[in-house]
């Protein structure tokens, strides 16, 4: 999944320098999930988990996947008032940060393991995700991980809203 978070810090302020992009920021990996499918059903539950912790996005940037561009997304996107931003297909410099993560991510860890079941899997992508968010330094970020810049970030995104399941087509309720 190509996905980016563009957050803003103060959610009732329109003043564009307060948004911030959380995956080309901090380069954070906030969720890698493991399915032999993943449906529109499947994203919603991740995207509100993530809104809980860190807060509702102004806008979401991802490719044209049709997890993506289902009906459902569109329709709950819209109902939170996130803009939905596409990557034009065969358009990989749209979205450098993530073709660079998904490189990293089949070279150093997909390539290299065979997974038993998906339980195993899930078990080896959050050790993964976990060296890659707390244990591994990143030059563009001033040689920290990208855990470590995001807490010293001071633009740092506390949870503003909380969220019913998605059945409901989540609505935000501001705290």
């Amino acid at each position: 999944m190509d996905l980016g978070l563009r957050v803003r810090a103060d959610r009732e302020r329109d003043d564009p320098e307060v948004a911030l992009d959380r995956g080309r920021v901090h380069r954070e990996c906030l969720a890698l999930k493991v399915a032999r499918s993943i449906t529109s059903e499947d994203v919603i539950d991740t995207l509100a988990e993530l809104f809980a912790m860190r807060g509702v996005p102004e806008a979401i940037r991802s490719d044209n996947g049709p997890e993506f561009v289902a009906a459902a997304i569109q329709e709950w996107l819209q109902r939170l008032k996130i803009e939905g931003l596409y990557i034009a297909p065969a358009s990989p410099w749209e979205n450098g940060y993530a073709e660079s993560f998904h490189s990293k991510l089949r070279d150093e860890f997909l390539g290299l393991e065979v997974f038993e079941s998906v339980n195993a899997a899930r078990t080896q992508t959050a050790a993964w995700r976990e060296d890659y968010n707390h244990h591994r330094p990143h030059s563009s970020l001033g040689y920290v991980t990208p855990s470590e810049f995001a807490a010293r970030c001071a633009a740092s995104v506390r949870p503003t809203a909380s969220l019913r399941p998605h059945s409901d087509l989540t609505q935000p309720v501001l705290s």
